[in-house]
């Protein structure tokens, strides 16, 4: 059974979730998700279009959500997406 101690110990360290938001940024330029996806922009583009990829408009800008990228990742490795 879990206690307070327990989930207290199951949970990473304040610096550790700091420092990991410092290394990837929340919001990825579009050409930043390709690049990490292993895609030319295009596809991203059609991902998005499809709604297999999620998006924000920031202004102009069109920017994907790094929860984005983890969740279509995770569809691919269930078998949820092309």
């Amino acid at each position: 059974m879990f206690t307070e101690d327990n989930m207290a110990a199951l949970q990473p360290p304040q610096q550790a979730v700091r420092a990991a938001e410092e290394v990837l940024p929340r919001l990825n330029q579009i050409e930043v998700a390709a690049e990490r996806l292993g895609v030319g922009r295009s596809k991203v583009y059609q991902l998005m279009g499809s709604g297999q990829l999620r998006s924000v408009k920031l202004g102009k800008r069109r920017l994907i959500p790094e929860s984005a990228l983890i969740a279509f990742i995770d569809s691919l490795q269930a078998g949820g997406a092309d």
